[in-house]
């Protein structure tokens, strides 16, 4: 495990399932670092998927190696964050956790839910279309915590946090006008 024990949860689904919402959600509740690996997207990249093309294994090599490069400087200054990032298939988290104390958290639903919020998204490059696509290329994890996408992201939380021992919601302190 490289660095001073620093953890990292990918939470991880095929687009729509909710990953950067929840993941921005645990990282503020726990005062962790969020990272969203679509900003580790080439233009390149987000033209083709902004075109409806699926991205293939030698497009999401880099993205994935760029990943991993700047999570693994993080945890080496022991830094925990929180990661999302679809990370469809086994050999991709592999990737993305080799060498990390890394949980993965995998947000599980519906073609019609993921698609029916995908028809409400606005300003995010990636196209409806590319959801078929990545329902063929997912393998869903054997080793994860899964979760129904379905619930409130309160409630997402709420059990990723109860699933690996985290500290529920922090409370901040009410200053008495007494």
């Amino acid at each position: 495990m490289a660095g001073g024990g620093a953890l990292v949860i990918l939470i991880m689904g095929v687009e729509g399932s909710g990953k950067t919402t929840v993941g921005k959600s645990l990282a503020q509740e726990l005062g962790w670092r969020f990272v969203d690996a679509d900003d580790f997207h080439s233009a390149l990249n987000k033209e083709k998927m902004s075109r409806g093309i699926p991205l293939d294994d030698a497009d999401r090599g880099p993205w994935l190696r760029a990943i991993h490069d700047f999570v693994a400087g993080q945890v080496e200054e022991g830094q925990n964050l929180v990661l999302a990032c679809s990370a469809l298939k086994q050999s991709y988290r592999e990737q993305l956790g080799k060498g990390l104390e890394m949980k993965v958290v995998y947000l599980k639903g519906s073609f019609e839910l993921f698609y029916s919020r995908l028809q409400k998204r606005q300003a995010h490059f990636a196209r409806e279309s590319l959801l078929a696509s990545q329902f063929e290329s997912l393998e869903e994890p054997a080793d994860a915590i899964t979760i129904d996408a379905a619930f409130p992201e309160t409630e997402i939380v709420r059990q990723i946090k109860s699933a690996l021992r985290l500290p529920q919601k922090r409370h901040s302190r009410i200053k008495s006008t007494i």
